[in-house]
């Protein structure tokens, strides 16, 4: 067998651990420090593009769309996710850690197809929450692919996102009928109530990851109504 081939490595801020990217052959993977497992494989990405897929649907004919991806990973989410809109659509990714953009850049690119090198595509180094909550932009469509959902592993500032302030938060920066599209490890039904509390309208999807094969992990929808009161 081939043996795994250290990459690079990378601390996640605030004493959240450290990320190792591994080669084997074709293969990629990223561990994180003291966790058994792996947080990301190559091989393994059907949940993140249904996540695009999903959180997309809606606006993939829509003149000048703008998405938000929280969070960059191995490229999947923000590759389905231009493949699903339109060519005058922009699509911006928030990523806490700058070592994983340059892994993108390099040794990962070509697993998802360079989406850092679509025009469409804009980066911004930092945490998406901080994002979310102190600017004014408006979004057709976020999609979180952060952490391991509403239960945070890596980072714990994450769980500010899936707070009621938080969500309450997101909403203000969707536009009326956006779509916040939210992936995770696993069932969460707290967190779904918080969403209805947050006044979207809730949908929970469960998805393989493989197609037909794999680890059961769920895809949150929650859709903005055209007006406040609905």
């Amino acid at each position: 067998m081939i043996p795994w081939k250290k990459l690079g490595i990378a601390q996640i801020p605030n004493n959240g651990g450290e990320l190792q990217l591994s080669q084997r052959g074709e293969e990629f993977s990223i561990r994180l420090s003291g966790v058994r497992g792996e947080l990301m494989n190559s091989r393994i990405y059907n949940s993140e593009q249904i996540l695009a897929e999903l959180g997309c649907a809606l606006i993939k004919d829509k003149s000048d769309a703008h998405v938000l991806v929280g969070g960059l990973g191995m490229g999947y989410t923000l590759s389905a996710t231009l493949q699903a809109v339109a060519a005058s659509a922009q699509v911006t990714v928030a990523e806490l850690i700058p070592e994983v953009v340059e892994w993108n850049k390099g040794p990962l690119g070509d697993c998802a197809q360079n989406p850092l090198r679509d025009p469409r595509t804009k980066v911004v180094l930092g945490d998406v929450a901080e994002l979310l909550e102190n600017q004014h932009e408006q979004y057709d469509a976020i999609l979180l692919d952060v952490d391991n959902g509403p239960e945070g592993l890596t980072h714990t500032d994450n769980n500010w996102l899936y707070s009621q302030q938080g969500l309450e938060s997101i909403s203000r920066t969707l536009r009326p009928e956006g779509m916040l599209a939210i992936w995770s490890a696993g069932a969460d039904s707290m967190f779904a109530i918080r969403l209805k509390k947050a006044r979207f309208k809730v949908s929970i999807h469960t998805v393989r990851a493989r197609p037909g094969k794999g680890s059961r992990h769920t895809i949150f929808l929650a859709q903005k109504p055209w007006r406040a009161s609905e």
